[in-house]
């Protein structure tokens, strides 16, 4: 693996490669650490150059502010990481807040992207009118704006299926603890008002696959990605576990990831290197 600083619009971006081939950027969603993916990233370095970064303001990356951060703003970083070190062009994996940005880059920027797996992304407003999952965002602001980000950090927590049955790595945890004023003082209004470019992703040439857990069914982060799914007219997939299953079994998520990923890269007719030849 090696680290580094990428600077994007008055931001050093903390990254990480891990392995050669065919690129595949990962986005974190709440907390936007690096961390989340260690694991999969890991897994997958034998088939892919895998990226993984700190979003702005979060963890080892700079950027922090007070001003609500656009959305438009989150795709540029991943735009400028994929023009940066990845030559222009990358698979991209989202998870949570991960994928309303990833798919917010596939409106905006699709000539970046060779394809985009979008895993739970909890785009509330996509639910039907007085769907009590909509209320999701303004819950979660008005008690960071009661009691500070524990207050919203606790109940955040206890809305996502399976937290608190596995640890998390001490590092990881420990920066997240940090992150949480920027994520709902600074980043929340963004996720919060999100609604797919239905018109832009439908016409953006690249393959894109929603998806979520199968532990998950009926959650506000799962059952979104349904909707999405069927208003831009791509398909749907059944992942394993949990909304984090990556950090719980990141050999389980991987295998799924890997067989996408696989599938998305071949679709533009290359085949990695590691695949020709004769057999050894």
């Amino acid at each position: 693996m090696r680290s580094g600083v990428f600077e994007a619009d008055e931001a050093g971006l903390y990254y990480e490669v891990r392995g050669t081939g065919p690129a595949l950027l990962m986005i974190s969603g709440a907390g936007g650490d690096a961390g989340y993916y260690s694991g999969i990233a890991e897994i997958l370095s034998d088939a892919f150059m895998v990226i993984c970064y700190d979003r702005r303001g979060n963890s080892r990356s700079t950027g922090r502010s007070k001003t609500p951060m656009d959305l438009a703003v989150q795709a540029a970083d991943a735009r400028a990481l994929i023009d940066g070190l990845a030559g222009g062009r990358a698979l991209v994996f989202g998870n949570s807040g991960g994928a309303i940005i990833g798919l917010t880059l596939a409106a905006l920027h699709p000539e970046t992207m060779a394809g985009l797996i979008a895993h739970e992304p909890p785009a509330v407003n996509v639910l039907p009118d007085g769907d009590p999952d909509r209320g999701f965002f303004a819950e979660m602001a008005a008690l960071y704006e009661q009691g500070g980000a524990p207050a919203a950090g606790r109940r955040f927590a206890e809305t996502t299926r399976g937290e608190g049955t596995y640890r998390w790595p001490g590092d990881l945890w420990k920066r997240f603890l940090g992150n949480q004023d920027h994520l709902f003082g600074t980043e929340w209004p963004g996720f919060a008002g999100f609604l797919p470019d239905v018109t832009a992703l439908k016409s953006a040439r690249l393959p894109v696959v929603l998806g979520a857990g199968a532990e998950d069914r009926g959650t506000y982060y799962a059952r979104p990605s349904i909707e999405i799914a069927r208003r831009i007219g791509v398909p749907w997939a059944e992942f394993p576990g949990i909304h984090m299953e990556f950090l719980r079994n990141p050999d389980r998520f991987a295998a799924v990831v890997r067989v996408l990923a696989t599938q998305m890269h071949s679709r533009e007719g290359d085949v990695p290197e590691l695949w020709e030849g004769g057999a050894r």
